[in-house]
C-alpha cells in the first residue's frame, strides 16, 4: 500500500509548474548533471512569453498536494503557447560561446583536463530543445532503409543494407550545425513515436501489445525509457509488426573534459532482429565530441564500430574519423564488409556520414554511390499531442523548459528546469528513506544489458504456442 502511495505522490508531483516528473537530479545520461546553475549576470532580451501558472514555491507545494497539482494540468495549456509546435520547429544556429564569456569562464574554473563531467553543471543556454531520448529516435529518420533489411533474401545483401541504414542514421540527429546538448532524461522518462511508411500495404489493425499500443501493424514504432540515472543509461526499442523486424539498444554515456572539447563515450550495443529469419545484427556506437567549446561549438563522431551477424557470419568494421587538427574534412567515415571467414572485404565504403558515401565492390571492380543522405527523404516522426501524454513522457516533462529556450527567456527556462530537478530530488529522497527500488516500465536488466520486456519475437512465439493448443 505504501509503495502505491509513493508512486502516486511521484506522479502527481509532476503535474505542477512544468507538468514534469521523475526522480533523478543526480546525473544525466551523457554524464552531465541536470542541475545547471542560474545564469551568472546574463543579459538577455527575451521575447514575450506568457506567464507560467505556478511559481517555484507552488511547485514545491504540488509535490505534497496531488489534488492541487492535478487541477493545474488544464491550466498549463492556457498560456497561449502551442507546446507541440515548439518541438517541431528547427533549432536556431547562432549560438556563440563568446557572447557568454563570464559564464564560460566560470564553467572552465570547475574543470580539469580528463575530468569526468558527471558533477559539472552546465548553463541552460547551451541546451537543445528536446530530450536525449527523442534524439535516439533519429536512428530511424530513414525508416525505409531500415525496413528494407527484412526484404532481402541474400545474407550478403542484408549485411550491406544494415551498413547502409546504420551509416546514414547519424546526420539527422543534429538539428543544426551548432552543437547543443539535449536534455538529460530523468529516471523513468519515456518517449514514444511512430513513422508512417509510404507505399506500405495498409493494415489498420492496431498492435495493442506493442511498444506504442495505439499504432498499427504497417507503422514503425519507437519506445525509449531512461532506465538508470547512476550510471545514466537509456534503453530503446523499435519494431515494424508486418515486416517482422526490430531494433533494441541500450546506451550508457560517459563524458570527459578534453581541454578545448568534450568527449562522450557511448557504451552499449544495439541488435537488429529479423524475427522470421531468426537472425540478429549486433552493432556498437561511435563516440561523440563537442569541439570549439569556447567559440562556436560543433559536434563530430569518432571511433571504431563493429556490425556482425552471428548466424550468417557476415560482419563489417566501421570507422568514424575525427577531423585532423590541420586540414582534412569533417564527418568522414569508412567501412569494410566481410563474408564469413574471409580476411579481405568484398566491399569498401568511404565518404561523409553527413553527405555522400561511395562503395567500391572489389569482386566487381566497380565504384558507385552507396548512399547520399542529402538526397534521400527524412521521414517525420509522429508524436501524440502533449495534452494526451502521460506524466513521464519527454515532451510533457520538458515543455516549460522548451518554451523558455524557444522565446530566449533563459531565466524562465532555468527556473522551469530547477522545478523538474527539485521534484526528482524529493522523489529520490522518499525512495531512499523507505528503501524503495525504482520500478521500470518497459525494460528489464539482464546481465549488463537492458532488454525490452515484450519484444516482437517473444510475443509471436507465445501467439504460435497459443494457436497450437
Amino acid at each position: 500500500m505504501f509503495k502505491k502511495w509513493v508512486r502516486r505522490v511521484s506522479l502527481s508531483a509532476t503535474r505542477g509548474f512544468s507538468e514534469t516528473t521523475s526522480p533523478s537530479h543526480e546525473k544525466g545520461p551523457d554524464g552531465f548533471s541536470n542541475a545547471e546553475p542560474m545564469p551568472l549576470g546574463e543579459s538577455v532580451a527575451p521575447q514575450t512569453l506568457p506567464e507560467i501558472e505556478e511559481s517555484v514555491a507552488d511547485a514545491d507545494t504540488s509535490i505534497k498536494t496531488s489534488r492541487t497539482a492535478a487541477s493545474s494540468r488544464s491550466a498549463s495549456y492556457d498560456n497561449g503557447i502551442d507546446y507541440d509546435a515548439l518541438y517541431e520547429e528547427e533549432e536556431e544556429t547562432d549560438l556563440s560561446m563568446e557572447a557568454h564569456g563570464s559564464m564560460i569562464t566560470h564553467l572552465l574554473s570547475q574543470v580539469k583536463i580528463g575530468m569526468d563531467l558527471t558533477k559539472v553543471v552546465l548553463p541552460t543556454f547551451i541546451l537543445e530543445r528536446r530530450s536525449l531520448l527523442e534524439m535516439y529516435a533519429d536512428y530511424f529518420a530513414h525508416p525505409d532503409l531500415f525496413l528494407k533489411i527484412s526484404d532481402l533474401d541474400d545474407p550478403r545483401d542484408r549485411i550491406v543494407q544494415v551498413c547502409r541504414w546504420y551509416m546514414s542514421a547519424y546526420h539527422a540527429g543534429r538539428k543544426s550545425a551548432v552543437a547543443k546538448k539535449p536534455y538529460n532524461p530523468i529516471l523513468g522518462e519515456v518517449f514514444q513515436c511512430h513513422w508512417d511508411i509510404p507505399g506500405e500495404t495498409q493494415d489498420a489493425q492496431e498492435v495493442r501489445d506493442g511498444p506504442v499500443p495505439w499504432c498499427k501493424r504497417d507503422q514503425l514504432t519507437f519506445l525509449a525509457e531512461q532506465v538508470s540515472h547512476h550510471p545514466p543509461i537509456s534503453a530503446f526499442y523499435a519494431e515494424h509488426y508486418n515486416k517482422k523486424i526490430t531494433f533494441a539498444a541500450h546506451v550508457w554515456t560517459k563524458s570527459k573534459f578534453l581541454g578545448l572539447s568534450i568527449g562522450v563515450h557511448n557504451i552499449g550495443e544495439g541488435v537488429v532482429t529479423l524475427v522470421d529469419r531468426s537472425e540478429e545484427y549486433i552493432v556498437t556506437f561511435p563516440n561523440g565530441y563537442g569541439r570549439s567549446i569556447l567559440t562556436v561549438p560543433w559536434i563530430e563522431l569518432g571511433g571504431s564500430v563493429e556490425i556482425k551477424c552471428p548466424q550468417s557470419g557476415y560482419y563489417a568494421n566501421v570507422e568514424f574519423l575525427t577531423k585532423p587538427f590541420y586540414g582534412g574534412k569533417r564527418n568522414r567515415v569508412s567501412a569494410e564488409v566481410y563474408a564469413p571467414s574471409e580476411k579481405k572485404p568484398f566491399v569498401s565504403i568511404a565518404g561523409e556520414w553527413s553527405g555522400l558515401m561511395e562503395a567500391k565492390w572489389h569482386d566487381k571492380n566497380k565504384t558507385e554511390v552507396f548512399v547520399d543522405v542529402n538526397r534521400i527523404p527524412i521521414f517525420k516522426k509522429q508524436v501524440r499531442p502533449i495534452v494526451e501524454q502521460d506524466e513521464y513522457e519527454s515532451r510533457r516533462v520538458w515543455k516549460e523548459v522548451t518554451a523558455g529556450l524557444k522565446f530566449n527567456d533563459i531565466e524562465r527556462a532555468t527556473t522551469a528546469k530547477y522545478v523538474v530537478e527539485q521534484q526528482q530530488r524529493e522523489q529520490a529522497k522518499v525512495r531512499k528513506d523507505y528503501d524503495l527500488a525504482w520500478e521500470h516500465k518497459h525494460f528489464k536488466p539482464v546481465g549488463d544489458n537492458w532488454i525490452y520486456a515484450k519484444p516482437l519475437s517473444q510475443r509471436m512465439y507465445l501467439q504460435e504456442k497459443e494457436a497450437k493448443r
